[in-house]
């Protein structure tokens, strides 16, 4: 009668063994956060060639919101990368770095093989994507 009970509890801390080592292993897959736009004015479906929140103190806030749910984890804390992914605070200031940056976030980046860097486009709305670049932007060094 003993061993229904103990073979009961084998079962269970094996179980429970198993399913921990799934959620250790599931661990790294980090799911995009999703950013609050409200207040941005609406940019429809046809991405902008520019940013069009640049300097909109408002963008700023939302980006520096969005970049640290989605961002920080490569690039870094208020943008100041620790080597993993580019330091985004000396992308190009104005359309140059905008095209970059818009390349970047809308089709991400695979090296050799490797997704370096995931495509955000269609997983972030355009107008979140571009308040993250004026908080990026606004980070910006020389």
């Amino acid at each position: 009668m003993r061993k229904v009970p103990r073979l009961a509890g084998s079962a269970a801390l094996a179980l429970s063994l198993v399913l921990s080592a799934q959620h250790v292993l599931a661990h790294g897959d980090v799911q995009p956060q999703p950013v609050d736009t409200t207040g941005l004015e609406p940019l429809g479906d046809e991405w902008r060639s520019e940013n069009p929140y640049r300097g909109n103190a408002k963008a700023i806030a939302i980006g520096d919101s969005g970049y640290n749910q989605n961002c920080a984890r490569c690039h870094g804390l208020q943008v100041v990368s620790g080597g993993l992914a580019p330091d985004l605070r000396y992308l190009d200031k104005g359309q140059e770095g905008d095209t970059w940056f818009q390349e970047r976030v809308r089709h991400g980046a695979l090296i050799n093989g490797v997704t370096k860097m995931p495509a955000f486009e269609g997983v972030l709305s355009q107008e979140a994507l571009w308040a993250i670049r004026s908080y990026i932007e606004s980070k910006h060094e020389e």
